[in-house]
C-alpha cells in the first residue's frame, strides 16, 4: 500500500541516486564488488528508516531544492520498496563474491539496468511491481 507515514521525496533527487547506483554497478562489474557494500547500507536505510534518514539523501534533496531542480514529489512507499530490493541485491553480489561464487555479476548487471531505467526514464520496476500486487492484493483492513 502506498505510504503516507513517510514524506514525500523529489523525483529527480531519486533519478540522482539511481544514477549513482548505477555508477557502483558499473564499478563492481569492472573493478570489485566490494563497492556493492556503499548501495547495500543505503538501500537499508532508505529501505527501512526511511529516506530523510539516509545522510546522502539529506545532502542530495537540499542542494537540489537550492537550486529549484526537484522535481516532483512521489510518494516514498514504493522508492522504499525499491531501496529493500537494492539492499538485498547488493547484499547477494557481496555474499556471493566473499564465497568465492562469480554469481556476484548477476545482481550487479540487474541493477545497471534497472537503475538505468531510473535515472534515464523515470521508470521504476520496483516501483511498479508495488503498485501492481497491491491492486491485485489490497490489504485487508481489519
Amino acid at each position: 500500500m502506498l505510504r503516507f507515514d513517510v514524506p514525500a521525496v523529489w523525483s529527480n533527487v531519486v533519478r540522482w541516486e539511481a544514477f549513482i547506483t548505477c555508477v557502483l554497478s558499473a564499478v563492481a562489474l569492472l573493478w570489485t564488488p566490494w563497492v556493492m557494500l556503499l548501495p547495500m547500507v543505503q538501500g537499508l536505510v532508505r529501505g527501512f528508516l526511511g529516506h530523510y534518514r539516509c545522510p546522502s539523501h539529506r545532502l542530495w534533496a537540499r542542494w537540489f531544492e537550492a537550486r529549484g531542480w526537484g522535481g516532483r514529489k512521489e510518494n516514498a512507499g514504493a522508492k522504499m520498496f525499491a531501496n529493500k530490493l537494492l539492499m538485498v541485491a547488493g547484499m547477494v553480489a557481496v555474499a556471493a563474491y566473499a564465497a568465492g561464487s562469480e554469481i556476484w555479476r548477476i545482481p550487479c548487471t540487474v541493477l545497471l539496468v534497472f537503475a538505468t531505467l531510473e535515472w534515464a526514464f523515470s521508470f521504476c520496476a520496483a516501483c511498479w511491481v508495488y503498485g501492481w500486487w497491491y491492486r491485485i492484493f489490497p490489504p485487508k483492513m481489519s
